[in-house]
């Protein structure tokens, strides 16, 4: 099986380019996901390489992969230090009237027998914080550079709908579904520092859909 493409490698870590639509995990009901390519990520070592961190599956771009457990532990906890720089580009279904600016809201998770769980700004939640640029337009769509602080689930979509106040693109549990075949996020820049040597750094490129809307490389 051929595995999606990768953007870093060396002995203890991987970075990967996450197709947008595939879940790191087997879904319930059953269905391609990221764990069916971790036997061909081995790539010559013993065991397969594990996720430090989670993308939504509708999420595409960096996602670090630790070739051992000592190297899972380490970047796990560069992760929750916040040491990890995180570049995010999102399209907004709308354009915001501002073209920059930092959210800084808490988000509690909710559950009900309707909807499903979500993420919800709430005071007393998890402290979570956001900076944002827009980098381009085209259509009534923004192009915008996500850099969270915090890596709290669905973060970034929240802050979008509820902080910025305009959704991503196709995103059906905090906008719309119409517009896109998926949540438009793409995670396009990931730097990890590590001591005694150099830094984890990877960038992927924007996705075909992304250019499909009119949006080149940023």
């Amino acid at each position: 099986m051929s595995h999606p493409p990768i953007l870093f490698e060396d002995a203890e870590a991987l970075v990967i380019d996450k197709p947008g639509g595939l879940p790191i995990e087997t879904p319930r009901k059953g269905g391609a996901a990221l764990s069916d390519h971790m036997d061909a990520l081995k790539l010559g070592f013993h065991h397969a390489p594990l996720p430090v961190h989670r993308l939504d599956t509708d999420t595409s771009g960096c996602l670090l992969l630790a070739r051992n457990s000592k190297a899972l532990k380490r970047f796990a906890r560069a992760f929750e230090e916040k040491l990890v720089g995180k570049r995010y580009l999102g399209v907004l279904a709308a354009v915001p009237p501002r073209s920059e600016g930092t959210v800084e809201l808490a988000l509690a998770k909710i559950s009900s027998a309707q909807k499903g769980w979500r993420m919800i700004p709430a005071r007393k939640g998890k402290p979570s914080v956001t900076h944002w640029r827009v980098l381009g337009e085209q259509g009534g769509l923004a192009l915008v550079e996500f850099r969270p602080e915090t890596g709290r689930t669905h973060q970034i979509r929240v802050h979008a709908a509820s902080g910025i106040g305009m959704p991503l693109l196709g995103d059906p549990v905090y906008g719309s579904a119409k517009g896109a075949r998926r949540t438009m996020l793409h995670a396009a820049g990931l730097d990890v520092p590590r001591t005694g040597k150099p830094a984890i750094a990877a960038t992927a490129p924007l996705p075909a859909d992304f250019a499909a809307l009119g949006f080149a490389d940023a």
